[in-house]
This record gives structure tokens, sequence and C-alpha cells, in this order.
């Protein structure tokens, strides 16, 4: 049987990092032809001997010559920067594109990708929250399949089965986040170390910052609105603090399917990766005599209006998601390094929003220039 080739972009991160462990897990089933990762020449150089790619890419040229050294010997190309990851995601051996890398920078290499005729695993939201006209329009012109690697996303996928015209609803599941029952006050005092400490998941640090804020939600949103064309109105949160059900699809006749399972990315990444079959594995499995209960709230948006925000910019459409994901992407890193407070990033979100003239049909070029508008202007509002 011919191998799966696979291309990792986003490697040395959470998602890539265990995208990964699939690979090892069917080692007679799969193989790396590709990886792209951001500046963890470390750990790049130690996946590359390992799984011997034909194509190595690294962000920073300074780190390329690192990877260089490290790579002396060995038979593959090393390439640099979102061309370079790029040209590691559409190269010519690839059979499906593993999308990991965080944010913006993710765009360039999942377009390309889908101009090439791969297929594309997709754990990069923030692709189709700045893209998603653009990035779909690609999609049905190409002919090629975006599988959802989101566990999120990838349950609603499990559950609609091919029913999408009988649905009414389809239930996004949150934890809630680490700050859920938190008042006001104590959010004031939430510090970036808190907020890492995700209360079920282990993920990035930026999406897990997301996560708290419930950003992540809203971009997630958006997502399945692109993904599953869906309009808004049928997308629902639910607070779901176990992480047990990964989401829900409602059906008009009230019947509910959900997709349950443990906290476990590898399970979605799998799936996305053998669809539209299922392979046995030895991952652990969901154990009901372990749970005491599953419980399940609406979201606070005026604790956490992050959410609202997203969902508002995203019924705007145009540009305004891309501007959203701007602003947030340097409110987070700025978050993260204690720059500002855990109440600016959705303060700051909408004072940019607020500030954009959006452009209705938006080229790549105009989605571009929105993303570095966005961010410049939250520079300028954190100067102030």
């Amino acid at each position: 049987m011919k191998k799966k080739n696979i291309a990792v972009l986003g490697s040395t991160g959470s998602i890539g990092r265990q995208a990964l462990a699939v690979v090892d897990a069917f080692p007679e089933r799969f193989q790396v032809a590709s990886l792209a990762a951001g500046n963890n020449v470390e750990l790049l150089a130690v996946q590359a001997r390992k799984y011997q790619p034909k194509v190595v890419s690294i962000e920073n040229k300074e780190k390329a010559r690192e990877l260089k050294e490290q790579l002396q010997g060995l038979p593959c190309e090393i390439v640099v920067g979102r061309e370079g990851a790029a040209y590691a995601a559409a190269f010519d051996e690839v059979d499906l594109v593993l999308a990991a890398i965080s944010g913006i920078a993710g765009l360039l290499p999942v377009i390309e990708a889908i101009k090439a005729g791969k297929d594309v695993a997709f754990a990069n939201k923030e692709v189709l929250v700045a893209a998603g006209q653009l990035v779909m329009n690609l999609v049905r012109q190409h002919g090629v399949q975006m599988l959802p690697v989101d566990s999120e996303h990838s349950a609603v996928w499990q559950c609609l089965a091919g029913e999408k015209r009988e649905v009414e609803a389809l239930l996004l599941t949150a934890s809630g986040g680490p700050f859920r029952n938190y008042t006001p006050d104590q959010l004031r005092q939430v510090r970036a170390a808190d907020a890492l400490k995700h209360p079920t998941w282990s993920m990035g640090a930026k999406i897990t910052i997301d996560s708290a804020t419930l950003m992540n939600k809203g971009f997630e949103i958006i997502e399945a609105h692109w993904l599953f064309d869906m309009p808004y109105e049928k997308i629902k949160a639910v607070v779901h603090p176990q992480s047990v059900i990964h989401s829900m699809v409602q059906y008009v006749d009230g019947t509910i399917l959900a997709q349950l399972g443990p906290t476990d990315m590898r399970l979605a990444i799998q799936y996305a990766f053998t669809y539209p079959e299922r392979w046995e594995n030895s991952l652990e499995r969901l154990d009901f005599s372990t749970l005491s209960e599953l419980t399940f709230a609406v979201p606070d948006t005026k604790r956490f209006s992050c959410l609202s925000l997203a969902v508002e910019a995203g019924k705007a459409g145009g540009t305004y998601p891309v501007v959203l994901n701007g602003a947030n992407e340097v409110l987070v890193d700025l978050f993260l390094h204690d720059k500002i407070g855990f109440g600016d990033i959705p303060r700051l979100v909408e004072l940019t929003l607020a500030a954009h003239n959006g452009i209705e049909t938006p080229s790549l070029s105009d989605i571009l220039a929105c993303d570095q508008w966005a961010r410049a202007f939250v520079y300028q509002k954190i100067k102030k």
C-alpha cells in the first residue's frame, strides 16, 4: 500500500507535534514529505533527522543557517519564511497538508496548498477568520477537501454526516476557560501565568489565551460559518466545562447528535488523516464510570465580550474579521509579555473594529493590508 505523504506546517507547535505522533502510530501508512516551523531550531532539527523529509522550512534566515549546520549531510532542501512554508505545503510529493501554523502567517501556505490541489487538514482557524470567503472559493475552484482538525469542527463534521439541509443549529461547546466564575474585579487582576492554565486542554500559549477570553469560540463560530456554509444565526456556543462533548448538531426534528471523547487532539488529527476511514488505535477511551456530571451554560458575553465582538465582526463580513484577528494577535502577544491587562484585549479589539472602514469583498492584498493596519492601530493606541 502506498504511503500517504504528509506536510506538517507548524511542526514544532502543539498540534504539529501531535500530528507527528499520529504518523508515528502508523509508520506503514504515513510518511513526512515536508516540515515547516517557526524558529525552534533544536526541535525542528530533531524532527528532520527522524522523519527525513524532502523539504524543511524555517521562519528566520539567521535560524536557517543554524539549521543547515545541524542538518549537514541530510538530503533535504531548506527553505525560509512564509514563502518557504508555502513551498513546503505545495511540494509535489505531498498528498495532505496539516495546516497548524498559528495566526495570519498560515494564510499563504494554505492558499498555495489549495492551488496545488492538496487536501488540507485544517487546524489554523485564523486563516478562515481572516480570509474565509477567499479560501473557500479556492477550495471549490480546485476541488480539494478542507478536513477540520479543531475538536469542535471535527465533532460537527462527524455529526453532520451529509445531513446539512436538515440542520437547525450547530452547537459548539466551550470549556469556558479558567475564569468562567470570576467576577469583573477578579478578571482585572488576571495575569498571563494565570490564563495559561487551561482547565481541560493542553494547547499553545496563543490559543490558550484566546480560550480564556472566549475569542477562540468566536473564531470557531466564524470558522464553522465558512466550513459548513451555515448562517451565523444557526451557530451557537455552549459552555461545557468538562469538555467531554466536543460539539453537537441539532436537527429540525429536535434530534441532537453529539461527538464525545477524551481531550486528545490526536483523535481529530487521525480522523482527518484517514478520512473517510476510521483506523483502530491505542489512544485512551472515554470511561463513563469516571464521569460524575456533564453541565452546560450560556456564555456570559458581558464579562467575556470577545465572543460577541467576534460574532459581530463575522456578520459584518468583508475585512472586519481580518481586523478582529490582527488586533487580537497583537494584544494576546502584549498580554503574554505583561504589557497590557486581561481586560485590555476586548477593549482594544472593540476600539480597532470601530475605527475600521471595511472592504466588502477583499482581495488577498486587501486582507494583508488590513491585517497590517489593525496591528499598527493597536500599537499606536498602546503608546498613547
